[in-house]
């Protein structure tokens, strides 16, 4: 459960990570939900947009294109694309496995091994909005490949940094319960306790792409949202 308490992204506290003429890239907080759904709340696109039609005085409006989402309970790295023909390039670079992104997630237990790559199959219950992970192929199912290795101990939990390689629904939440590595906070997976801010400590932490229009490299880094157990993971 969100609680109403939870900072969002809005137009004048928007976190933008890079801008030009092509693309902006954001900063997404815990609560932002990336596009429009059956909630009806108002979506990060939309934030953006106003940000954008402000910031140059747009008297129209402002074409927006959603590359790719986060789930709403995380926070990270966003691309947008500001024009559909930037749109159409980023969609057909994240279908052909050409924009890299790493994830850090914090977890209450050690995972067996440092370093490793887990391959499930995944199913996912749309009555629950929940995916479960399978050692084989079921029906239904699509198969998940990610890597992940330990970066630090904390006093009471454990920095992996995870590299996907495909991108299915819930795979990061769904594949480390699976290894009995559930994320902090995430109790839908597995977390025995929900954090106040009614996230999960799941953060889209890098990005690297050659750019669709002007090909120069693109390398970023989200900053961590403000919270102890985060800091501890810089410190």
């Amino acid at each position: 459960m969100l609680l109403v308490s939870r900072k969002l992204s809005n137009k004048a506290n928007l976190q933008v990570l890079h801008e030009d003429n092509h693309i902006i890239i954001i900063n997404k907080r815990v609560g932002d939900i990336v596009q429009g759904d059956i909630t009806g709340d108002k979506p990060l696109s939309e934030v953006v947009k106003e940000y954008l039609k402000i910031k140059y005085q747009k008297p129209g409006n402002v074409y927006l294109g959603v590359v790719h989402r986060l789930d709403r309970p995380t926070s990270g790295i966003v691309i947008f694309a500001k024009t559909s023909k930037v749109l159409s390039r980023l969609n057909k670079m994240f279908v052909d496995k050409n924009i890299g992104k790493t994830y850090w997630a914090i977890v209450k237990n050690k995972p067996n091994k440092k370093d490793n790559t887990l391959t499930h199959w995944l199913r996912k219950n749309p009555k629950n909005n929940k995916s479960s992970a399978y050692n084989q192929e079921i029906t239904k199912s699509k198969k998940a490949v990610l890597s992940y290795k330990t970066l630090k101990k904390l006093d009471h939990y454990f920095l992996i940094e995870i590299a996907l390689e495909t991108g299915r629904h819930h795979q990061i939440r769904c594949q480390l319960a699976k290894i009995g590595c559930p994320i902090k906070g995430d109790l839908k997976y597995g977390a025995h306790r929900s954090n106040n801010n009614g996230g999960i400590h799941l953060h889209s932490r890098h990005i690297d792409f050659i750019h669709p229009v002007n090909n120069q490299k693109i390398r970023i880094t989200a900053p961590t949202p403000q919270d102890a157990t985060w800091h501890a993971c810089i410190d």
